[in-house]
């Protein structure tokens, strides 16, 4: 393999990009719209013959051309990878690959969290890495045999957010909040912590847990093995409920809290997939009618656009006056700004 070398492909460069979506559609990969980085190993003459991306701190977007054996290939490409990631500055890192790919990772190092059957495995670098984050979790917690548990993104923190976690504080001795913590949002992680602590500061059976990397975001959840949208969605859904489920068995969760979704096509796929999934896993899922004000649903999705729309005032019956006080005070000023200037701020 010494004949071979790896090369940055830049965005820029159409022909080899083209290249790229050609080598993962030939091995049946849809290709990632979350990429920001790609390499490839060529032939004298050009032709493509291995190719793997980057988003954030994951691996992503391998295919290897079927005239070569995958593994060293793939090893020249992994190590490529991981330097770069080392470079940036990442060195806890994640690899979405296939089940029967996922044998030569096992090889380079990495570890599976979990594995949804005939589609996806999720792993990463290091050994006790989930492990260690349980640990944290029931440090964080009080013990509980029988506690329930809620997962938001709160973006913002609206009364409907606030309406779902004081059912649950009033139907169970403990709630896990999870926030999820990675920053695809437009309102940071950090501004998101502080509302929804706030918001929920008079409740006090409420454990506050971050996701960190292993209750999976939308935004960074490898798309590229399914056929269509709606299978991005029920697998990742599927993932999802296995590491929640792990995490379950861990705090003793036995029910988790929902809210409705009418107008967020994935949303209410990933709340049907998990109404399916939770029971079998022993888990009660219960979902909460979506809260309204004067007729009107509220959503994050509603509050946002009138942030855009420069009509904060509007805002102050969808959300808790520890959300208002904060969005329009002058430590909120470069947020308002950032989000005025968004093209969309509504999510599909």
């Amino acid at each position: 393999m010494s004949d071979f070398t790896v090369s940055k492909i830049f965005p820029s460069d159409k022909l080899n990009q083209d290249k790229v979506t050609q080598l993962l559609e030939d091995a049946g990969i849809k290709r990632d719209q979350n990429l920001d980085y790609t390499c490839g190993i060529f032939e004298e003459d050009g032709t493509l013959i291995a190719t793997g991306s980057l988003f954030a701190n994951s691996l992503r977007c391998f295919a290897i051309c079927k005239r070569y054996s995958g593994d060293a290939l793939l090893n020249t490409l992994v190590t490529h990878l991981i330097n770069v990631q080392f470079e940036r500055g990442n060195t806890h890192l994640f690899v979405y690959t296939k089940p029967d790919t996922s044998k030569f990772f096992k090889a380079l190092g990495f570890y599976t969290i979990t594995e949804i059957p005939n589609m996806v495995t999720f792993m990463e670098n290091r050994k006790s890495g989930f492990a260690d984050y349980l640990k944290r979790l029931k440090k964080e917690s009080e013990p509980s045999k029988e506690s329930a548990a809620i997962v938001m993104n709160a973006n913002p923190f609206t009364l409907g957010h606030l309406s779902l976690v004081e059912k649950a504080a009033a139907e169970n001795k403990q709630v896990h909040l999870f926030m999820v913590s990675e920053d695809s949002s437009l309102i940071p992680f950090a501004v998101r912590k502080e509302l929804i602590m706030a918001g929920t500061a008079h409740l006090d059976n409420i454990s506050y847990h971050e996701t960190g990397p292993y209750i999976i975001s939308q935004a960074t959840f490898p798309s590229y093995f399914q056929k269509d949208q709606e299978h991005v969605i029920i697998s990742q859904a599927k993932l999802d409920i296995n590491i929640f489920v792990a995490i379950a068995q861990e705090l003793g969760i036995t029910r988790r809290y929902v809210g409705e979704e009418p107008t967020s096509f994935v949303t209410n796929l990933y709340n049907k997939t998990m109404q399916k999934q939770l029971p079998a896993n022993s888990i009660i899922y219960t979902m909460i009618p979506r809260k309204e004000v004067n007729g009107q649903m509220i959503s994050a999705s509603t509050v946002r656009q009138f942030i855009k729309d420069g009509k904060l005032e509007l805002i102050k019956d969808l959300v808790p006056k520890t959300t208002f006080d904060y969005l329009t005070s002058p430590q909120a000023k470069d947020l308002i700004k950032t989000i005025q200037k968004k093209s969309n701020v509504i999510h599909y």
